[in-house]
Parts: C-alpha cells; sequence; structure tokens
C-alpha cells in the first residue's frame, strides 16, 4: 500500500511545523508548498519542498505541475477568496482537503461550555475569526453541492518553544524577571486551554487520508485547561522569577489604551474556553494529549535563554503596560 502523500500549504509554522514532523514520522509522502523564505523551524530532510506563493496561481502551477495528492491541508487561508481559490486548483487533484480554521471561530463568548464542534459559530468582535468563519461557509457549500472533500479543523491556542503564550510575548516574561508588575486581564480567573504543538500534530496526522471524516469539523486541544493568573504563575516559575507581580486590569481598560491588544483578548481571551474533545479522539483512537503548560513553559524559557538575539522586548508594549498598571495598581486602605 502506497503511503500517504500529503501537500502542506505552509509546513513552516508553530502548528504546520509539528504536523509535518509527525507526518515524517509516519512514514508518509510529505510535500511542502510555501515562499521558502529563512525560518526558524527547519523543513525534515525527508520532505519535498516546492518553492510558489501560494496567492500566485501561474507560480503554484508551475512548482505542482501535474502531481496529485491524498491530501492537501491548508494552513494558509485567511479569507473566503483564498479558500475559493484552492477549491478550483485542487477540485480533482486531492482526495481530501483539510482548512485550519480557529477555535475563535466559536460562540463569543460562549453560551455554555465545555465547547463542542456544535457549538455555533459566531464572534461579533474579532475580524480574523469572522473570516475564518465565512471561509468555513464556502467550505460546507462546495461540501454539499459538489462533494469537494473538506475537512475542517479548529486550533485553539497552541504554542511551541518559540511562543509565549500571553499578548506581549517576550516582554511579559523579562518584566517579571526584572521584578516588575504585569497585567493580567479581567480578575485572572477565566479558564484558558493551552496545547503543545505536538500534541496537536498527533491528533491531525490521524486525520490524514481518513475518508471518514470529509465533510466533518474538529477542534484539536489539550484536556487541560489553567486560569490566566496559574499560567502566568507557571510562566514566572519556568523563569526562576517566583511568584509574579499581577496587576488586573478589565479587558475594556486594555482595548482602550491598545486596540490591538484588546480586540485579541475580547475577540478570543477574556473569555473561559475549555474544549470536549470526544469528537477527535473517536476519529483518532489513542489520542490523548500528553505536555503540560508546565513543561511548555520550560521549554519557552529554555530556548529564548539560549540566544540573547531572541529576547527581544517591545517597549510600546512596555509603555502601555505601566500607563495600565500605574491607574489599576490596588491602592493602600
Amino acid at each position: 500500500m502506497s503511503p500517504v502523500k500529503v501537500l502542506f500549504i505552509g509546513g513552516t509554522g508553530i502548528i504546520s511545523s509539528a504536523c509535518v514532523r509527525r507526518a515524517v514520522d509516519l512514514g508518509m509522502d510529505v510535500h511542502l508548498l510555501n515562499r521558502g523564505t529563512a525560518t526558524i523551524r527547519p523543513v525534515p530532510a525527508e520532505a519535498r519542498v516546492h518553492t510558489a506563493d501560494i496567492r500566485d496561481r501561474d507560480a503554484v502551477t508551475a512548482a505542482l505541475g501535474d502531481l496529485e495528492f491524498d491530501v492537501v491541508a491548508q494552513f494558509f487561508a485567511f479569507e473566503p477568496e483564498h479558500v475559493r481559490a484552492d477549491i478550483d486548483l485542487f477540485q480533482g487533484r486531492a482526495g481530501q482537503y483539510i482548512f485550519i480554521s480557529s477555535a475563535s471561530a466559536y460562540q463569543t463568548p460562549p453560551a455554555r461550555l465545555p465547547v463542542l464542534e456544535s457549538t455555533p459559530l459566531r464572534n461579533p468582535i474579532w475580524r480574523y475569526s469572522q473570516q475564518k468563519i465565512a471561509c468555513e461557509d464556502v467550505l460546507v457549500e462546495a461540501y454539499r453541492a459538489e462533494g469537494f472533500p473538506a475537512t475542517i479543523v479548529r486550533p485553539s491556542h497552541t504554542y511551541d518553544r518559540t511562543a509565549v503564550p500571553a499578548v506581549g510575548g517576550w516582554t511579559v516574561v523579562d518584566r517579571m524577571r526584572r521584578g516588575k508588575e504585569i497585567v493580567v486581564h479581567g480578575d485572572g480567573t477565566s479558564l484558558w486551554t493551552l496545547t503543545h504543538h505536538t500534541d496537536f500534530a498527533k491528533a491531525f496526522a490521524g486525520l490524514l487520508g481518513n475518508p471518514r471524516v470529509l465533510g466533518e469539523s474538529f477542534h484539536i486541544t489539550s484536556d487541560e485547561f489553567l486560569t490566566w493568573n496559574a499560567i502566568m504563575g507557571q510562566l514566572a516559575a519556568a523563569a526562576g522569577v517566583g511568584e509574579p507581580r499581577i496587576v488586573h486590569v478589565p479587558s475594556d481598560a486594555i482595548a482602550a489604551a491598545d486596540a490591538q491588544w484588546g480586540s485579541a483578548l475580547l475577540g478570543d481571551m477574556t473569555h473561559s474556553m475549555v474544549f470536549d474533545n470526544t469528537k477527535i479522539r473517536a476519529a483518532v483512537p489513542g489520542f490523548a494529549a500528553t505536555i503540560p503548560f508546565s513543561t511548555g513553559a520550560r521549554e519557552i524559557v529554555k530556548w529564548y535563554d539560549e540566544d540573547e538575539s531572541r529576547r527581544q522586548v517591545d517597549e510600546k508594549f512596555n509603555a502601555t503596560s505601566d500607563l495600565l498598571i500605574e491607574t489599576y495598581r490596588p491602592r493602600a486602605l
């Protein structure tokens, strides 16, 4: 039996790099289509790279020739037009098309927890999520009308060692190490789900070339959920600074001070998000996320500490944090 032949569009991002590695390790015939730009996540030697910008139809046609694939995994589509172009390109030459959507597409805020795949899709705040919903709508219609072999996957907050899971990135850890206070939205007790990218890849690989999942949607997340206070506490412990000095600030106030920071919060991170992974476990028997964030936090800090050039500090974020902290720091009675 021939190995599953899969084309990853992208393949060097946080999530896709782990999925590529997993597919290679499972003996699949792995191809990548990307622009061939430098990356901090090297492509496995076993994978074949086709160099082209997915938005340039002529370049993609030249790069792929008449190749056909069992699976096309699209990690780089963000607007309905991107998906429509893919349908036109891969109709009849791919046995399965997997679209990477986002769990932020689910009803925001959720009416009930845990979130299921049947939870309505509606995000009235974040344009990124709204566009992902519109992409899904295109695929659902193509599946219903033409049998286009789509599978939709919704990651939640998935990280690797390069990605501090907080708005502000490394700057947050730097502040903690310098003994400065950090901002945590709300009262810090909303629940959040963080997923290590290698855990995500275990489940994702089980969907590749699986005819039973055509026309279906899945989220893939860890079953560990933590408060934001606990997430910051585990980052602080990994950084060797003990308990973080947290100042709680309303999300609306953060949004008023910094629209980009605020949209990430109000459109996603402010709200408790806990997921029921029954469906993906049924599709991929034996799947379990096994890497807790305490381990992931140590990986993150170690990676940044290995190279000083990685520890970039965002002074604009620092200034906004200082302003918010000065305003909302609890006053002694």
